[in-house]
């Protein structure tokens, strides 16, 4: 029986003298260590949840020699987590996609009892040869942080989560078993009871957080928001993160912020893991003002004096706000939790609900064709239309339930019974759209703001926080400088995609898997990315209600290609990707650019054979290039001569892909892309998309 005295010692250890338990905390050590139960631990962010996790695998450790096993979301949490074991003594080692040639060795350690405990990705459970390992372990407590991941009504939830309630069931008699987390509502909470078992003992806290002063701003585009940024970020206090939608908005805004001497930097999980650790260790140590960050910088990342979080877009829901605002305030007595939004956040989340979960239609047929016989992912994509990441969901999902099951590289469809859960997931997918309004109702909310939210957490607060800017007055102002708006409209209107070539087929194509360089286009542009702030706005109007582009969009490629791009050797002709949709449209905007430019313009070098879809509507790397492998030709023998071909919107990059395969076996010398729009989703940087 350990005591509370001596928890207490330990404490001060890790934290410092005259540290002592906050309320709940000795109480889930106690019902872990002492008791042996099945604990959840709901308590909000920043409170302590690792404290509970530390102490009692320090403590059970000393009971009995079996492992502690440590189920962690994110890299940059797990980090964390290892630096603050070493303050006791605990020897903690991880096991994750970074670290792949040390698997052999940690492991072994824990069977020789040298490690206390073992952290690991949900993602691992998936990998059999490591549950072949795991099975040999001695595990003497489970810990599954950021538990609301298990349960699909959670904001963040993963399928690979749904693993764990099968070592649940599998853990030796009398193991203990913590989960912890700062998000989880009613709903969730009885989620994760059903899966864990009733005799799950939940010990909830008040999720008000003191520190925080919260305020939200309505802005009218992303020029007004980026110079909001560059008046106000000098003047808040401390260092912190700015919470972007996309990537490419994370680019975006530090990019600006640079350009207005403000020390920022893009944070997002397509970094390696050596620069996304770099640049945590400069905000840890307050060298950069701001990370201007995705999602990726989220749960568990532990700064204690983070000094503000700023939304550059509204977040789903009021769960992951929570999340996110929860990484400020934690050791000092104030931080600015500041909402911004504006009217395209809309559609980015329009397209997130949308790809929540698998078409009905698309797993069926998955289904379906595995159960045939075995198929790679490969011969899969050239099967069935939809992206690679929702054939890699379906796979993901399927193979949890034991629909089917893998074979080296081949899926293999198991004798088990399988109909899909549509409702559910249509009911999820309607409470997410609800979920989403409830943040958006942060704007025209006239009572506290922290109340508000603590209240669709299932934390009926009775009293307001005093702080926030209805209880206490708007602590930042909600206008912006006029000469900073159109700034950032000018800045907008100059960021430039780069086309990057596509260096390999999806599949064996004449006999080729890389794609020779010779018969590959030069690195190009894009003016815009479609739809946005900026010319891309522009381009959806000319497209598709005026029927014709500006003279605006001509003299703004012209500029871009002359001054900014300039390519060396400079193109000597241009030619037009022919569409027999709207005949005109690319080619009437071609001949303008190459009038203004002054080049030839050669019409009908490039012929369209046949109708095909649009290539938006291909979903995979697979299907959008048959979709245009055999329907173009050009006519024209090139002579060497350099061509800069020219499109409306790029999104797959395959039909620049196949008429640069055929104008450079037409003898064309260097071939420059350039397209007025690119997909916002970008990401042209691999051949995956």
């Amino acid at each position: 029986m350990i005591e509370k005295r001596e928890a207490q010692q330990i404490l001060e250890k890790m934290l410092g003298k005259g540290v002592s338990f906050r309320p709940d905390q000795w109480e889930a050590i106690n019902a872990v260590v002492n008791e042996h139960r099945k604990v959840l631990l709901v308590q909000k962010t920043g409170w302590g949840k690792s404290i509970v996790y530390f102490l009692s695998a320090y403590f059970l450790r000393k009971e009995s020699k079996a492992v502690v096993l440590l189920v962690s979301p994110l890299l940059s949490l797990m980090r964390n987590q290892i630096d603050m074991a070493k303050r006791i003594g605990i020897i903690a080692e991880t096991v994750n996609s970074t670290n792949s040639t040390e698997w052999e060795e940690i492991i072994e350690r824990t069977r020789k009892n040298e490690v206390d405990i073992l952290l690991i990705s949900p993602e691992r459970l998936g990998n059999k040869g490591f549950l072949e390992k795991f099975v040999s372990f001695n595990i003497g407590l489970l810990v599954v942080d950021e538990v609301h991941c298990i349960s699909d009504w959670g904001h963040d939830f993963r399928p690979d989560y749904r693993r764990i309630v099968r070592i649940v069931s599998n853990l030796p008699k009398g193991a203990p078993l913590l989960g912890t987390t700062a998000t989880a509502n009613d709903r969730v909470v009885r989620d994760i009871e059903e899966q864990f078992g009733k005799d799950l003992l939940t010990i909830r806290g008040p999720l008000k957080r003191e520190s925080l002063k919260l305020q939200a701003v309505r802005l009218a585009d992303q020029s007004e928001r980026l110079a909001w940024l560059a008046k106000n970020l000098p003047e808040i206090p401390g260092s912190g993160i700015i919470y972007c939608l996309t990537k490419i908005d994370c680019e975006r805004v530090a990019r600006w912020l640079k350009d207005n001497n403000i020390n920022a930097s893009a944070y997002h999980a397509q970094m390696n893991n050596e620069t996304k650790e770099e640049l945590e260790k400069l905000l840890m140590k307050n060298e950069v003002k701001a990370l201007v960050s995705t999602v990726a910088l989220g749960m568990g990342y532990d700064k204690p004096d983070i000094g503000f979080v700023i939304h550059f877009q509204t977040p789903s829901s009021i769960v992951a706000y929570y999340q996110q605002i929860g990484r400020a305030g934690r050791s000092v007595d104030s931080a600015e939790v500041i909402l911004l939004g504006g009217k395209e956040d809309d559609d980015i989340h329009d397209y997130f609900f949308e790809n929540a979960f698998p078409e009905r239609a698309v797993i069926e047929t998955l289904v379906e064709l595995i159960g045939q016989f075995p198929r790679s992912k490969a011969e899969i994509m050239r099967s069935i239309n939809a992206k690679i990441s929702e054939i890699e969901k379906c796979l993901k999902i399927l193979e949890i339930d034991g629909i089917i099951t893998r074979n080296g590289s081949r899926y293999i469809r198991t004798a088990n019974r399988w109909s899909p859960n549509n409702e559910r997931w249509k009911e999820i997918i309607h409470q997410r759209k609800q979920e989403y309004k409830d943040v958006k109702a942060l704007f025209e909310l006239k009572g506290c703001l922290m109340k508000y939210v603590v209240s669709k957490l299932d934390d009926n607060l009775s009293e307001d926080c005093g702080r926030c800017c209805n209880c206490a007055g708007d602590f930042r102002p909600r206008g912006t400088n006029p000469q900073l708006v159109q700034k950032a409209a000018k800045f907008l209107r100059n960021r430039f995609v780069r086309i990057e070539p596509r260096k390999r087929f999806p599949y064996r194509f004449e006999d080729m898997i890389q794609i020779p360089e010779p018969f590959r286009y030069e690195a190009g542009y894009s003016l815009s990315i479609y739809g946005d702030a900026g010319w891309g706005r522009m381009v959806k109007e000319d497209k598709y209600e005026r029927g014709h582009f500006r003279s605006e969009l001509v003299a703004a490629s012209k500029d871009l290609i002359t001054d900014y791009w300039s390519p060396e050797p400079f193109p000597e002709i241009v030619v037009s990707v022919p569409s027999l949709r709207r005949p005109y449209l690319v080619s009437r905007f071609a001949e303008a650019l190459a009038k203004e430019i002054g080049l030839s313009y050669i019409p009908d070098c490039v012929v369209k054979k046949k109708e095909t879809h649009e290539q938006k509507a291909m979903k995979n790397s697979s299907m959008q290039f048959e979709n245009v492998l055999s329907a173009f030709d050009v006519s024209l023998d090139l002579g060497g001569k350099r061509v800069l071909l020219v499109d409306d919107l790029v999104d797959s990059r395959w039909t620049f892909t196949v008429i640069a395969y055929l104008l450079k076996k037409k003898n064309a010398g260097a071939v420059y892309p350039f397209a007025l729009s690119a997909s916002w989703e970008g990401g042209y940087d691999d051949d995956e998309s």
